[in-house]
């Protein structure tokens, strides 16, 4: 009987592994065509991959929480021919080959739709995506089966995921049993610890001993570095954090950034005005004029590409990292209109049904780190975007003006940009435009 070796097909995700999460078999088994083979978590979302043939299990490669790269083997089959089988040459919907092939020299500037398919970096913890959307599996953690983005709903409402009532087939928790749960109190983490301290054997009693910098005759002594039988050990990277970190050494190779900083005087401002709108429509301002900044830059080719329209990234922060999604025709809309799109993209990204087209393809990005703290800082460029602004936290300063001093809200403002691709003349004219327009009245 013919044996046949499957290798990890891209999922659609543009990215160069993925996470074993769950086997539906085992070496030994039998199964058919198109059935469930292998859960396998992605940057987005947990896909199920199916069998490629009918036949028997020879080998698989790794267990749940093993990497595995695209391209290499996840499954050997023996193939049965009494079984159905996908006739050769069918397209399966998945790409087997390694890394995706180079997309060929251009002559000229890409056109920004093509561009806009390869884009697939954001602001910080980039994700690369495809046209594919994947439905997320749930996956049984600790005794308790959701998906991925229940789980990450649950951290951030503050609920024990585990004291959950689940209402869905198989005892599945659904994102309506956890919010149900953070509404009624009925799942405070705390209960649950509490509870499973009461239930612990008594060998859990056992007094921990404390640490010290002391020798047992009370001398000083070096620390040494935690070995393997600590606490603390490192975790592998998977996911949204995985390709973060790849994504970021990426751009810290091929982009030649600088920054500027300086403060936007909001002291003229009438009346409660959203800061993050106003943000946004300075930002187009300083896009209209200097528009060296509202582009992308092709470091292999030397081509530049100055787009007409302003699609902004803003940085989402979620437990599983950041996401960036683009905030389409910001040049188009007024500061209503932003604000109900950015409450649109924020609740996709935390609930994880953001399309993957969303993710990729803005042009110039957004990172309102202040909401949070600090106030200047040096954002990271992702190819092949040429500028990213910063808005640090909004704080009450003194100020001199003629005749004396007065107190004036001020936001600092950090933009960092490809130097390979605008001059320091044009990201200082930039930040003025978007200065002036944050100080204007209204």
């Amino acid at each position: 009987m013919a044996n046949k070796t499957f290798n990890l097909p891209d999922l659609g995700e543009g990215l160069p592994d993925a996470t074993i999460v769950k086997w539906y078999v085992k070496e030994g088994d039998s199964i058919r065509l198109d059935d469930n083979l292998v859960s396998m978590e992605t940057a987005k979302a947990v896909v199920d991959v199916p069998s490629p043939v009918s036949g028997k299990i020879l080998k698989l490669a790794g267990g749940e929480g093993d990497v595995i790269v695209t391209g290499h083997m996840l499954a050997e089959f023996e193939i049965d021919p009494n079984a159905p089988q996908r006739a050769e040459g069918q397209d399966t919907g998945h790409h087997h080959g390694g890394a995706p092939a180079p997309a060929p020299a251009a002559a000229a500037a890409p056109a920004p739709a093509a561009a806009k398919s390869e884009d697939a970096g954001t602001v910080v913890g980039a994700m690369q995506v495809g046209d594919s959307v994947h439905a997320e599996a749930a996956m049984s953690v600790g005794g308790v089966k959701a998906v991925p983005a229940v789980r990450a709903m649950a951290r951030k409402l503050g609920v024990d995921i585990a004291r959950v009532r689940a209402s869905g087939p198989d005892g599945v928790v659904g994102m309506d049993d956890v919010k149900r749960a953070a509404a009624d109190g009925s799942a405070k983490p705390g209960a649950a610890a509490a509870q499973r301290a009461v239930d612990a054997p008594m060998a859990a009693s056992t007094p921990v001993q404390q640490r010290s910098t002391l020798s047992q005759s009370g001398k000083p002594m070096r620390t040494q570095p935690p070995g393997v039988v600590v606490t603390g050990q490192p975790e592998q990277l998977k996911g949204v954090r995985r390709n973060m970190a790849r994504v970021m050494a990426d751009a810290h190779a091929q982009v030649v950034p600088t920054t500027l900083v300086d403060d936007a005087d909001l002291h003229a401002w009438i009346g409660k005005q959203d800061i993050t709108s106003r943000l946004v429509r300075a930002i187009v301002s300083a896009c209209k004029t200097v528009p060296a900044l509202n582009a992308w830059f092709d470091g292999a080719n030397l081509t530049r590409t100055m787009h007409p329209q302003v699609d902004l990234g803003i940085a989402v922060d979620t437990d599983d990292g950041l996401f960036v999604p683009a905030l389409r025709n910001a040049d188009m809309l007024d500061g209503n209109g932003v604000r109900a799109a950015i409450k649109r993209l924020r609740a996709q990204v935390e609930d994880r049904s953001i399309p993957s087209s969303e993710l990729s393809g803005y042009t110039i990005s957004l990172s309102n780190f202040g909401m949070f703290a600090g106030r200047y800082a040096t954002p990271v460029v992702v190819p092949p975007c040429v500028a990213i602004v910063g808005a640090g936290k909004l704080s009450h300063d003194v100020v001199a003006v003629m005749g004396g001093i007065e107190v004036h809200r001020r936001i600092p403002i950090s933009l960092t940009f490809d130097h390979r691709a605008a001059t320091g003349g044009e990201a200082a004219r930039f930040l003025k435009a978007l200065l002036d327009d944050m100080a204007s009245p209204q």
